[in-house]
């Protein structure tokens, strides 16, 4: 398939598949305005899995919608820059936007039994894009989509095309989103909790299969989650969100061994443990903040057991651990090397 966006100027083969540099998005309401992306960077290389972690609210998804450019403005305004493959996509004219759509980067959508329209086959909603995208007649996109199906092992996929949505189980209809996401063989494709509501033998095969997608064609993805068994099952690298900023990004090995973030040692904190002795978990104190009202200094000192002066008035920079480890914390060096998790199950 031929990729449109590779003609338009700015595209560098040789540049970084996704650069985003101090990106924010903000929402005029009446009640003012919310901040839910606080200026994050980050990059995506060719075929490597990078995991975005956080509680809800934490502004994972916005980052990403803004991302592929589906944020509304007004009353959304994204800035900063996004570069996919050395195009500037923040501020881009709308052909340029949505030739890199869906060729270059796809998206599968929290919640696929809902993103899914009722009214309309699976066959047809899969087929849709790439037939307006190549000009091919309906046999033809149908053709393509009963082997995207296969494709994702979805059983009889020959008699199922002509389904509705309602007629498949919750794992199938993920299933068909990523059929659709896959259309156009994309190279990054950002997974938006893809195993939510999902029971676990479920989520596990949704898991197999991005993993088998990914090696057959060197896909990129970029994983939205709040699940830790998730990001280590799947992840080679993973930033942790908090309040619109990325508060520690590294290595997977790194955040489990060495979290160098007390929100980050927190979420370790409060998963199951196959070898505790304590009966309850450790839950993070207090709440995340508003986004309208996001408190001075680090968003995350009023819930933090290690706070201090200086982290209720001063914004923290990133600490580097390590070429590849980085935290958002006034005392990361001194946390790095202690036992952080165990510090906050104790307090």
């Amino acid at each position: 398939m031929k990729r449109e966006y590779r003609q338009y100027p700015g595209f560098d083969p040789d540049a970084p598949l996704l650069a985003v540099r101090d990106m924010r998005v903000q929402f005029a309401t009446h009640q003012g305005s919310f901040h839910a992306v606080n200026g994050i960077d980050y990059e995506v290389s060719g075929g490597e899995t990078f995991g975005i972690l956080g509680e809800s609210g934490s502004g994972k998804s916005v980052s990403q919608m803004a991302v592929i450019g589906i944020v509304n403005c007004p009353p959304g305004r994204v800035s900063g820059s996004v570069r996919f493959r050395g195009m500037e996509l923040v501020g881009a004219p709308e052909p340029i936007r949505r030739s890199v759509r869906g060729q270059g980067i796809a998206m599968i959508f929290q919640d696929a039994v809902t993103a899914l329209n009722p009214s309309l086959t699976v066959g047809f909603q899969i087929s849709e894009m790439y037939r307006v995208r190549t000009g091919s007649d309906r046999r033809t996109a149908l053709k393509r989509a009963e082997e995207l199906m296969e494709r994702v092992r979805i059983p009889s996929a020959r008699e199922r095309i002509g389904n509705f949505p309602h007629q498949f189980s919750g794992g199938m209809s993920q299933r068909v989103m990523i059929a659709m996401a896959l259309a156009q063989n994309p190279d990054l494709l950002i997974a938006d909790e893809p195993t939510t509501a999902l029971d676990v033998t479920v989520q596990s095969q949704i898991l197999s299969l991005l993993q088998d997608l990914q090696k057959e064609s060197g896909l990129a993805i970029v994983l939205i989650t709040h699940d830790l068994g998730v990001i280590a099952e799947i992840a080679d690298r993973v930033a942790v969100m908090y309040a619109g900023r990325i508060v520690e990004c590294a290595t997977v090995e790194s955040i489990f061994r060495t979290p160098s973030h007390p929100y980050t040692a927190g979420l370790m904190a409060s998963a199951p443990q196959i070898d505790a002795v304590e009966a309850r978990l450790k839950a993070i104190g207090g709440s995340p903040p508003v986004l309208s009202k996001i408190p001075p200094g680090c968003a995350f000192h009023p819930r933090c057991v290690h706070a201090q002066n200086q982290c209720r008035t001063t914004l923290p920079g990133s600490s580097w651990i390590s070429d590849t480890h980085f935290s958002a914390c006034h005392f990361a060096e001194e946390l790095s090397k202690q036992t952080v998790v165990e510090d906050v199950r104790r307090s």
